[in-house]
């Protein structure tokens, strides 16, 4: 975390000292540094092809060459334009300059040569960033920062995540409001009232309060050594509430259930460092949904949808993929999700200057949200800087 005399630009210093004990998080308008994001799924890289992507404000330009995906800045060394304007790539594994033939090598990015003036002194010499890649469940995840060395994804994903026996599908979008707005969206436990006409309750029987606040012990923060930080938050020891009253009268009801038990539609949520929640038998029992809010720039996020489901058979696998595209895509990604990113887009403009961090009007059930700003500031691995991407 930096410190009050190094704020990152753009980031209104003010607010940080006004905010207390989560001041990191009011600086992490772009993102935090050191850590695994999830950019695109497998699929959509094949052998040989080009994706370009930008994450925490890095241009990245990736690759697949012989199965393994590599990825490197999208800005050659020379005079700063972008490589993918026009890819040209004369060999499998270098990417050569359209501009003035500065060619380098996927791998390492290392300057490999320079088609124009073979002689340069430079050459073998300078390389762009490269980035570390990992796959993971069908995701191409890619390290922005500098550590050494990196991590293990482990730490950067939900418990359960990397389970062998779990397949994940999900879909991607980006979303016009910064990740943080994403982040508080999905671990708000008063934001389900937004929820209340789904059209999931046409697909699954459940009980859905339009509100409900965490009782004491229902919050738990994880901060081991070795593994991911996050907050937890059990249901099943919160306060639901059912009756929407006005001036002592019912005008809306939570639709509850005879055949379910517990008190919403999912028994709790928890989310982690960097910005992955985790909401466990949900969209259904049996399912859980892990979504990353991964920042592009200070306003807008990559939306990264998944759903896990255990499976032993080929049949568990093609029931579970079928269920996926025709009801849990439909009415769980879009429809129900589909309701939170509308919020966070018209949230936006609230927080764009960062006074809306102090203009806020938390009440109790925010409780859960603080938590999770303060583990944020103190657990992250560094806060993205401007400065870090010249």
């Amino acid at each position: 975390m930096s410190d009050e005399h190094d704020t990152p630009e753009g980031v209104n210093e003010e607010v940080v000292k006004m905010v207390g004990d989560w001041g990191g998080y009011v600086e992490a308008k772009l993102g935090f540094r050191n850590h695994w994001y999830p950019v695109r799924f497998s699929k959509e890289l094949a052998e040989g092809e080009i994706l370009t992507v930008t994450v925490l404000g890095e241009q990245i330009i990736m690759r697949r060459i012989e199965g393994k995906v590599y990825a490197i800045r999208d800005r050659c060394l020379h005079r700063g334009v972008p490589l993918s304007r026009k890819p040209d790539c004369y060999t499998k594994d270098t990417i050569t300059c359209w501009y003035h033939g500065y060619t380098y090598r996927f791998q390492t990015g290392e300057l490999v040569n320079i088609l124009a003036a073979p002689d340069s002194r430079l050459i073998g010499k300078r390389k762009i960033q490269s980035f570390p890649v990992e796959e993971a469940q069908g995701l191409i995840f890619v390290f922005i920062g500098d550590m050494s060395p990196t991590p293990p994804l482990s730490q950067d994903v939900p418990p359960g995540f990397l389970d062998e026996d779990l397949m994940v599908l999900g879909k991607h979008r980006d979303v016009n409001s910064n990740w943080r707005l994403g982040a508080e969206n999905g671990f708000d436990t008063l934001h389900i009232f937004i929820h209340k006409d789904t059209t999931l309750r046409h697909y699954r029987d459940f009980n859905f309060p339009i509100g409900h606040t965490a009782l004491p012990g229902a919050i738990t923060l994880v901060e081991e050594p070795e593994g991911p930080k996050g907050v937890e938050d059990d249901f099943s020891k919160h306060n639901p509430i059912w009756d929407g009253l006005i001036d002592g009268n019912v005008v809306i009801r939570g639709p509850r259930s005879n055949n379910v038990e517990g008190t919403s539609a999912s028994v709790g949520t928890s989310i982690w460092l960097p910005g992955v929640l985790k909401v466990n038998s949900f969209p259904a029992p049996g399912l859980t949904q892990f979504e990353w809010y991964v920042p592009i720039d200070e306003s807008r996020h990559i939306y990264v949808q998944t759903i896990g489901c255990k499976v032993e058979t080929e049949e568990d696998r093609i029931d579970f993929a079928h269920n996926f595209e025709t009801t849990w895509k439909p009415h769980g990604l879009d429809g129900f999700n589909g309701d939170d990113i509308w919020a966070r887009e018209v949230t936006e403009p609230f927080y764009q200057d960062d006074y809306g961090w102090v203009d806020e009007m938390l009440c109790e059930p925010d409780s859960s949200i603080l938590a999770w700003r303060r583990l944020a500031s103190r657990a992250n691995r560094g806060i993205q800087k401007r400065k870090d991407l010249r």
